[in-house]
């Protein structure tokens, strides 16, 4: 069985969070999430989600192609909430493919290899994205 750890805010989802997550499905047998925490969410992007940390968990969870929803119990360090679900695979959209992921997550590839598990991007779904829905709302 093959486990995919993918994580994020998921505020406001959205038709390309569920591209995203049919596709995390499509290469693995179970999908799980880590979520955001509302209060991690403030710290690192400066302000709260429209959607609180509950209301986005269970929205996921009627989500088909999620297994499980776990909170980002470590903040910006990763490694405890990715070792705590031991994934064989790591997905995350292919726009962080020219930014540091490694640095976001605090992990180097070593670490990937020694935990033997494989990063792969998805496809971003381009013309729409949270950001864009917000744009909407306040125009």
């Amino acid at each position: 069985m093959k486990i995919l750890y993918t994580g994020g805010t998921f505020d406001l989802l959205h038709f390309g969070h569920m591209a995203f997550l049919q596709k995390c499905r499509k290469i693995s047998d179970k999908v799980i999430v880590s979520l955001n925490t509302d209060e991690f969410i403030k710290n690192f992007k400066g302000s709260a989600p429209v959607m609180n940390y509950r209301e986005r968990e269970k929205s996921l969870m009627y989500c088909q192609f999620v297994d499980s929803v776990i909170p980002n119990i470590s903040g910006e360090d990763s490694k405890p909430s990715i070792l705590s679900v031991n994934p064989d695979i790591i997905a995350i959209g292919d726009d962080w493919a020219h930014k540091d992921y490694f640095h976001q997550m605090q992990f180097t590839q070593e670490w990937l290899d020694e935990n033997d598990i494989v990063l792969t991007y998805i496809p971003y779904t381009k013309g729409i994205s949270t950001t864009e829905i917000k744009r909407r709302l306040h125009e």
